[in-house]
């Protein structure tokens, strides 16, 4: 068997192979004697069919399936051992492989398409300096989730005229016919300021007519109306009718231990000192988590951007519409390639970071994990200690579970982790901390 590799550039090769009789017949022949032992075909004895009628009925098939066989083994063989940095999968040429007359020929050759990956350097130093926004939790944070607490475990009542503070349920229609929208919902609060005395001294069954482009100046708030999309929603415009069926109005919890042990659980927090406190952590918790992941977008936009890599785009883009059966078409290419490149960039940085690097995850640690998830999504400890003798079942099912994805979600998980850990550690965090609201609009503003 020969095998060579013809690179047309840096990025790019044909991996040609030649399969000679010597390489393959030895296989054949021994697959033909295992077909004869445990063939049952009518008019002979089982395990005493001649080879000869074998090959007449199979032979064609058998030495199909052995070439592949053959092949996939020595391309991969030759990809290691020659340590290709290939990308995706080798592209058979297909038209060369229609020409093969199976029933004739002794000697059969195959052709290849590979896409490469050049050697690359990245830097991870002190030298790079990525921008950190941690947010800073406010008073007016703080005041505006107590208020929106005390009203989400409030009393609800249901008032015959409609105020400020209310909310309405009803029918919605248009000056359009065909639309209408039997459970509508208004939050008076969110209704523009000017707009806002319309729908103040409402009753059941009354309506009151608007023009929706001035209702909300929020468009998430039209859009929940209609029941549209953002996107939709910025165009909308017309009269609308609103037809009252209920008015609700929560008035607000009070601050005592009722409210506490509903919002944190029994005997969590026992005071408003403790309470405040409280809320002031987990908020800070979820800022975070928002701002850490923020972060590590940063430092995607620097590798990527700052890291020189160059990747075979012809290749890709065949191997892309290829491996997809067709469901990667010309267009949807031209318009997402880029954010695959950029996808991929990033990966080959990582992986070359915990290469250099011997980062790895251990088994046990993808179980450990597994075991805090199922603790967290079942009530924490106190259910850890109920089922103690049933944990690690439950965890190597769950791991097993999806032909093992979940074991590879978590071992891709841990491992992205460990990787952004030790870059972290290595450069140089540039921290600027932020109101909640700045850093809505850093965000804004970084989006591409």
């Amino acid at each position: 068997m020969e095998i060579t590799l013809n690179k047309k550039n840096n990025t790019e090769g044909l991996i040609k192979i030649r399969v000679t009789e010597g390489d393959y017949q030895p296989h054949v022949e021994e697959k033909v004697k295992d077909y004869a032992r445990k063939a049952n075909i009518k008019g002979f004895r089982q395990g005493k069919v001649p080879t000869g009628v074998i090959k007449k009925m199979f032979g064609k098939s058998i030495l199909v399936e052995e070439i592949n066989q053959l092949l996939s083994h020595k391309l991969s063989d030759y990809i290691k051992e020659n340590n290709l940095k290939i990308l995706g999968e080798p592209l058979p040429d297909q038209q060369k492989a229609l020409s093969i007359d199976w029933d004739t020929q002794k000697i059969f050759e195959f052709d290849y398409e590979i896409g490469m990956v050049e050697d690359f350097n990245y830097e991870l130093s002190s030298k790079v300096k990525v921008k950190s926004y941690p947010i800073e939790v406010d008073t007016k944070v703080i005041d505006e989730t107590i208020t929106d607490l005390k009203k989400r475990f409030g009393k609800v009542t249901y008032p015959e005229a409609s105020e400020a503070s209310d909310n309405l349920f009803g029918e919605l229609h248009s000056a359009d016919p065909d639309f209408k929208r039997e459970h509508a919902f208004i939050a008076i609060e969110n209704v523009e300021k000017k707009e806002q005395k319309k729908f103040i001294g409402l009753k059941k069954d009354e309506q009151v007519e608007f023009e929706i482009s001035k209702l909300f100046s929020d468009e998430a708030h039209t859009a929940q109306l209609l029941g549209l999309s953002p996107e939709e929603a910025k165009n909308a415009k017309g009269k609308y009718i609103f037809k009252i069926n209920t008015i609700s109005r929560t008035e607000p919890a009070e601050s005592n231990q009722e409210l506490f042990d509903r919002v944190f659980g029994k005997d969590a927090v026992k005071s408003d000192e403790e309470f405040i406190a409280k809320i002031k952590e987990t908020i800070g918790e979820n800022y975070k988590r928002e701002s850490d992941h923020f972060f590590e977008h940063h430092i995607e936009d620097y590798y990527v951007e700052n890291t020189s890599i160059n990747l075979p785009d012809n290749f890709l883009k065949t191997w892309l519409k290829t491996s997809s059966k067709g469901e990667v078409t010309d267009d949807v290419i031209e318009k997402e390639f880029d954010i695959y490149k950029r996808g991929l960039k990033w990966d080959l940085v990582k992986n070359r970071i915990a290469e250099d690097n011997k980062i790895s995850v251990e088994a046990d640690e993808v179980r450990a994990k597994a075991k805090d998830l199922i603790i967290a999504q079942f009530g924490g400890r106190a259910f850890a200690e109920q089922i103690s003798d049933k944990l690690d079942g439950i965890t190597e099912n769950y791991l097993q579970n999806e032909n093992g994805q979940n074991f590879m979600k978590l071992y891709n998980q841990l491992r992205a982790e460990k990787i952004l850990k030790l870059i972290r550690e290595k450069i140089t965090v540039q921290e600027k901390k932020v109101t909640v609201d700045e850093f809505k609009k850093i965000v804004e503003e970084h989006k591409h």
